[in-house]
Formats: structure tokens, C-alpha cells, sequence
């Protein structure tokens, strides 16, 4: 298991595929801040909640020059139907069923619920620097007002 990463660490590289067909890598990204935000699954309420927090902030954090990247174990074709049902245009979804992103970041751990123990993915959100380095990270994230402290921090990096 990867050790979780923190702020001033290099940004782990990633091609995965995303929403709507093709990849997406961290390298086609160089020279724009980053806010990845990882969530558990697509079209539960704390990850629509999030999802929809995000996405209307979209214009906010372009003028930042950042982009917003929801990173789940979900299909693509999951991402697709969570995007259409709940009109989030503005944000792209990358899907890692291999894990191996999840990994990489820290983020798919050991979890709890009701006694039993379980896989999956902990709610995380990295802002990554215009230098490819890791600026923040919020870990173990609550839904409400998230997007909007991730907006300020982008903001004044």
C-alpha cells in the first residue's frame, strides 16, 4: 500500500480513461493547478452532494486555471449516466477500476461499516500545483462546504 502523500510531494503520474471516451493523463494537464477529488461511487448522496458542489463552482475554478477531476472505481459508463441524470457537465470523471491510481494516492483503504471491515475508496481531495507538487490535502472530507474551501485554496495558490 502506497504511504499517503502530502503537501510538497511530487503528484503520482496517471492515464486513465474518462468520461465520454478517452484518456486523460497528468502530463496533458503540465501548467494548470489541479483539484482531484476522490469519491467512493457515483450517484450516492455524499458523492452527488460533492459532485454537484464541484460542479458549480466549474467557472470559478477555471478563472483559477485549475481543473476540477472527480476520480472514482466506477465504469466510465457509470460516470456518463451519474454526469446526464445529474447535468454535471462542467466536471471530468476519471474511472480506475484497476485501483492502482487509488493506490498510488493513498486513498483506497481499509474501511468500517456496521462491524464489517471492507476495501474502498476514502473520501480525499489533493490540489496539485501548477509544478506538478502536491499544494494541499484534505483527507477523510465532510460534503458541505468542501467545494467551496477547495475554490479558496485554489485560489490564492
Amino acid at each position: 500500500m502506497a504511504k499517503e502523500l502530502a503537501a510538497g510531494d511530487k503528484a503520482p503520474a496517471f492515464e486513465l480513461p474518462r468520461d465520454g471516451g478517452g484518456k486523460l493523463s497528468l502530463a496533458a494537464l503540465k501548467g494548470k493547478k489541479i483539484v482531484l477529488y476522490f469519491y467512493p461511487k457515483d450517484d450516492t448522496s455524499g458523492c452527488t452532494a460533492e459532485a454537484i458542489d464541484f460542479n458549480a463552482m466549474k467557472s470559478e475554478f477555471v478563472k483559477a486555471n485549475a481543473e476540477v477531476i472527480g476520480v472514482s472505481p466506477d465504469s466510465c459508463a457509470s460516470h456518463d449516466k451519474f454526469k446526464t441524470k445529474h447535468d454535471l457537465g462542467g466536471l471530468t470523471l476519471l474511472s480506475d477500476e484497476s485501483k492502482a491510481m487509488l493506490e498510488a494516492y493513498g486513498v483506497w483503504k481499509e474501511k468500517s461499516m456496521y462491524g464489517r471491515k471492507y476495501m474502498g475508496v476514502e473520501r480525499t481531495t489533493f490540489l496539485i500545483g501548477t509544478d506538478g507538487k502536491v499544494a494541499r490535502v484534505w483527507n477523510k472530507v465532510k460534503v458541505p462546504g468542501h467545494a467551496k474551501e477547495v475554490l479558496e485554496a485554489t485560489q490564492s495558490l
